[in-house]
């Protein structure tokens, strides 16, 4: 198998794990703080990320990797899983999906100005209509709104797309797995205070599914998705791969069809293959 369609189907693994993220963040901070969540989910994932380096016995980076390292950590590990806990407390997860149809331009534009890649016209202009339809179908959606978790979504979608690039051009370094898990230990004393200082004093009121939302954010969303996605945008290339992240929302809404019964319309079945169109003309002309 050629690298660039192994990156393309790892990347593609990756975008399904994280299509739970968002819904998942939302049933979490219904018994959780978004601090003590943010903090807790990456502890255990750092406490299992540390456990894989040691057990395989991973030689440490380079001092001149550490700073590529905390972007790594401050945008996805911490940036984005506390920004949007804060802004889900006022949006609905619908509603999120209007601002994940952005995160794909934000990985490509981080992409070139990080990762020192070059894509030709032609596939922005299929990256921008992808977004314009998944944002358009979002909108269309409903869903309830407000300022405040309207701009905690898009400075997420910032920082997130900066960790994505950065993780990813360091991927072809240390490897997918092995950036990630590094991250993760690069903020695990920060983000055990952070725990031990919000932590709930008492757990008998909370849900059984926030406490399934928690350990999904923390060992999928936070760790395995993150394997299968760096490598994914090492191989296949960061602005281009980060494409698939178009088609997030609409397998967690294929998720909702098939665990939660609810409907999946003609309309979004539609939508849905135009934006592979627009994802496969990306990777075309990547």
């Amino acid at each position: 198998m050629q690298p660039t369609t192994a990156g393309w189907g790892s990347g593609l693994l990756g975008v399904i794990i994280f299509s739970g993220s968002l819904p998942a963040t939302r049933v979490a901070v219904e018994g959780f703080t978004p601090l003590f969540l943010t903090s807790i989910r990456a502890v255990i994932a750092a406490l299992l990320g540390a456990a894989l380096l040691f057990l395989l016995r991973q030689s440490r980076p380079e001092r001149t990797d550490l700073a590529s390292l905390a972007v790594v950590a401050l945008g996805v590990v911490v940036g984005f899983p506390l920004l949007t806990a804060f802004a889900l407390q006022h949006i609905t997860s619908a509603h999120s999906f209007v601002f994940i149809g952005l995160l794909p331009l934000a990985t490509a534009i981080f992409g070139v100005l990080r990762g020192g890649e070059r894509p030709g016209p032609v596939f922005w202009l299929f990256s921008c209509m992808g977004s314009l339809l998944v944002v358009g179908y979002a909108l269309a959606q409903g869903g309830s709104g407000s300022w405040a978790g309207d701009l905690l979504m898009i400075a997420a979608i910032l920082v997130c797309g900066l960790g994505y690039a950065e993780g990813a051009a360091l991927s072809r370094k240390l490897g997918g797995w092995q950036v990630i898990s590094w991250a993760l230990v690069l903020s695990l004393p920060g983000m055990a205070v952070v725990a031990l200082a919000t932590s709930p004093e008492s757990v008998t009121g909370i849900a059984l599914p926030a406490w399934f939302s928690l350990g999904y954010v923390s060992v999928f969303s936070m760790l395995v998705g993150f394997v299968f996605w760096y490598r994914g945008l090492a191989l296949g290339g960061i602005a281009g791969v980060g494409q698939l992240q178009l088609l997030q929302p609409f397998f967690g809404l294929m998720l909702a069809g098939l665990l939660l019964h609810e409907p999946v319309s003609l309309t979004m079945i539609g939508v849905t293959v135009l934006v592979v169109c627009c994802v496969a003309g990306a990777k075309r002309f990547a």
